[in-house]
């Protein structure tokens, strides 16, 4: 692989990771188009390699930052990581034997209302008119241990896991929406994800990619490299601002992901 190649693909891990570390996502939603971009690679050539990337502890530097602020809780996350481990392998089993476009609208369709809601381009628009002040929770008012909660976690990595196979993600852009569904605040949600996505949950996905013949290990190390810096640069961006700002870029941020998902074949 050519040195400039190399110096490429770690710096799309370095924006990847500076997303995840912001929004608790793995990064994958960067990675596959920018290695089918970059290297030509097959849609589960580019989800084989992406999940490989995200199979390492990229995100550790990033977790220490969340936790440190008391945004991230062990159970919720191991839970989630559970749930993700579960529903990969199915995922990556769909991505390779079956035509995923009519999911990949919906999972777009998916991404946009949670950016709407995320937004809220009306409210947006009133405040900055002066008309009302748009107020998100700082804190989070359940008890994220009880056995219900760690229950419904392991369901949404479950679900998150599904995807994850399917595109080559990490499963984040389920998982913050849907634990802040379920009464986590944002950065909560946000270290939360983070921290499921630590765990090689990954890897019965990666398995089945890399029996395919689906995986490209040389392009994933630098991959991973760039991961790890971004991480923590993105979660002490991300601690430094407010929850509603937080938010609503993480809102931007998935609009743009569902377009990806409707206009990328």
């Amino acid at each position: 692989m050519e040195f400039l190649m190399v110096i490429g693909l770690g710096l799309v891990g370095l924006a990847a990771g500076t997303l995840g570390g912001m929004f608790g996502i793995g990064g994958g939603s960067i990675i596959v188009p920018a290695l089918m971009l970059l290297l030509n690679f097959s849609q589960t050539q580019a989800n084989g390699t992406s999940l490989a990337a995200l199979l390492l502890p990229v995100g550790i530097l990033g977790c220490i930052e969340y936790y440190r602020a008391g945004k991230l809780k062990i159970g919720p996350a191991v839970a989630s990581a559970l749930g993700i481990a579960l529903g990969v392998w199915f995922g990556a089993g769909f991505a390779l034997g079956l035509d995923a476009l009519t999911l990949r609208q919906a999972y777009a369709i998916f991404l946009f209302y949670i950016a709407w809601r995320y937004t809220s381009p009306r409210l947006w628009w009133r405040e900055s008119h002066g008309l009302g002040e748009v107020k998100i929770r700082e804190e989070t008012l359940i008890d994220v241990s009880r056995p219900i909660i760690l229950v419904a976690c392991v369901a949404i990595g479950a679900l998150a896991g599904v995807f994850a196979g399917l595109f080559g993600i990490g499963g984040g852009l389920v998982i913050v929406p849907l634990l802040i569904l379920l009464g986590f605040d944002q950065k909560l949600a946000t270290g939360t994800s983070l921290g499921a996505l630590l765990l090689p949950s990954g890897l019965p996905g990666v398995i089945r990619y890399y029996q395919a013949g689906q995986l490209e290990i040389l392009a994933a190390l630098p991959v991973a490299l760039g991961l790890l810096l971004g991480a923590l640069l993105g979660a002490r961006f991300a601690l430094g601002l407010s929850a509603k700002t937080v938010r609503r870029l993480f809102g931007i941020f998935l609009f743009f992901i569902g377009l990806r998902f409707i206009l990328v074949a």
